[in-house]
């Protein structure tokens, strides 16, 4: 697929996906999230692929949407549709195999906070922000603020930014565990480093542990099935084994990857 607002290339085993509407920070507009979705879908799809980085070009990360898009005339049907292209991002992000990272650049506003969010990880910029925005402009907060947000900060920490529109700035994001970083400087170098970590380890166990946070398991029972069906799968695989000879030969593991 030929992309315009989204910059999508693979490269040392990591899908880097770019945001690249730099005029309006990265504002989405319907256009932007089929891009999105497909992009995302295809660092999933491709077996070259171990690692997604999501970041956005310029000085933002992402504002939201593109209040200026008036792709569908019909309101209702304009919001159904956005949410659930918003929403389908998020889920392949939150729930898909593949480990996520994002280099959070600048401001990741309102549905760029979701995208945000949706990642394994994040890495921030010393001058970014994140800021729900919803309430204030006579909105409910949406999947990211008011579901997986208090799951990463608390559900008090959670209000404050979704219920009394604080901003969370770097430092902050740092201090609640939102980000593993904030970098003075280059931050898709760090989120590189980030992404790379998780790309080099054996790719079965880390996308079966990714598994084992899924949020839909409502029990401990059910979770220790989930864990032995996981424990399984890593058994034969062909890295999980070279993972294991190598540490009872105290030597780094060799995989056999195209990348």
């Amino acid at each position: 697929m030929e992309y315009d607002d989204v910059d999508y290339r693979v490269t040392e085993g990591r899908a880097e996906i770019t945001l690249d509407r730099p005029s309006v920070m990265n504002a989405y507009t319907a256009d932007t999230l089929v891009e999105l979705n497909r992009a995302v879908e295809d660092a999933l799809d491709d077996e070259r692929v171990y690692v997604i980085l999501l970041t956005g070009s310029g000085r933002g990360f992402c504002t939201g949407r593109d209040l200026r898009d008036g792709t569908v005339s019909d309101y209702r049907l304009s919001e159904s549709e956005r949410l659930g292209r918003v929403g389908a991002v998020m889920r392949h992000l939150y729930l898909g195999e593949k480990p996520s990272v994002a280099a959070v650049n600048g401001p990741a506003v309102g549905g760029g906070m979701e995208l945000a969010l949706a990642c394994d990880f994040r890495v921030v910029s010393e001058e970014a922000f994140f800021r729900d925005g919803h309430v204030g402009t006579g909105f409910t907060p949406a999947t990211g603020g008011a579901w997986i947000l208090p799951r990463l900060v608390g559900e008090a920490r959670a209000k404050r930014a979704t219920l009394l529109g604080e901003d969370i700035d770097a430092e902050r994001a740092v201090e609640w565990g939102m980000a593993v970083d904030a970098i003075d400087g280059d931050v898709m170098e760090r989120a590189r480093e980030v992404a790379n970590r998780l790309r080099d380890v054996p790719a079965t166990a880390l996308r079966e542990s990714k598994g084992l946070f899924d949020p839909t398991i409502s029990s401990f029972d059910e979770h220790a099935h989930e864990t032995v069906a996981a424990r399984w799968e890593c058994q034969d695989a062909p890295e999980s084994k070279e993972g294991r000879v190598a540490m009872s030969e105290g030597r780094e593991p060799e995989f056999d990857r195209d990348y």
